[in-house]
Formats: C-alpha cells, sequence, structure tokens
C-alpha cells in the first residue's frame, strides 16, 4: 500500500432506478431510493478514494458503515456519494461519506475500510464451511 493522502476525496453516481428502490430491494413498501443502495454508493465512493494507493493484489473491504439516510429520492433521480479519507491506521482506512441528489444532501456517515491480499482473503473465505 502506498502513502495515503488525507482529505483525498472519491465520488460513484447511481440512478434511482426501479432495480434501486426499496420496495425493489426488500427494504420498505415505497418507490423512494434504498436506504441499501445509498450504502452501496457510498462504500463505492470509499473504494474510488483509496484505489490509487493500492499496489497490485491488494483490495479494500468494508468493515463498518455508520449513516444517517436523512431525505428520501424519487425514482429517476440521479444520485452521487463522495468519500474522503480522514485518517489511516496500518491497513485501516477511515472515510467520511456523504451521499445527494439533485436536490441536496441525502445523506452522511462514517465507513472504515481495511487493505488485505485480494487473493489470499478470498482463498481464506473460500474454505470456510469446509472441514
Amino acid at each position: 500500500m502506498k502513502e495515503m493522502t488525507i482529505g483525498y476525496k472519491g465520488t460513484a453516481e447511481t440512478t434511482a432506478s426501479e432495480d434501486k428502490l426499496a420496495v425493489s430491494v426488500g427494504s420498505g413498501s415505497l418507490r423512494v431510493f434504498a436506504t441499501p443502495m445509498m450504502a452501496a454508493l457510498m462504500e463505492a465512493a470509499a473504494c474510488d478514494a483509496v484505489s490509487p494507493f493500492l499496489e497490485d493484489g491488494e483490495t479494500t473491504v468494508g468493515t463498518q458503515l455508520c449513516i444517517d439516510h436523512a431525505a428520501a429520492t424519487p425514482e429517476g433521480m440521479s444520485v452521487r456519494a463522495e468519500a474522503e479519507i480522514t485518517a489511516v491506521n496500518g491497513r485501516e482506512i477511515s472515510l467520511n461519506v456523504r451521499a445527494f441528489d439533485e436536490a441536496g444532501e441525502i445523506g452522511s456517515g462514517t465507513h472504515k475500510r481495511f487493505v488485505v491480499f485480494a487473493e489470499k482473503f478470498q482463498s481464506k473465505t473460500n474454505q470456510k464451511g469446509k472441514a
């Protein structure tokens, strides 16, 4: 892992399409952008923020996400997330995350990711449940 720059930001964008609505993903009964989809978009922004600092074979895994979903987004509206690196402690990366629709901020919170070696992590995970 290369030395990370505190304050470095990443972004991710999507649209509140049918497959990302609360009623479609099972997180509610309304036709609004689902909280789990906002969380996934925030994680994508975090991955974008840290990716320039990863070496070959490295990736990150999310280990903590604490968010507030403060405003609903209607179907069809654009949604954008941003993540900012706030601290690095060894292989643990802390970030602030925020999400916006076309009308303003819809959510915010904190997120932690951990740098791992992709092949080793996947191999170890695949062994779960095998005698």
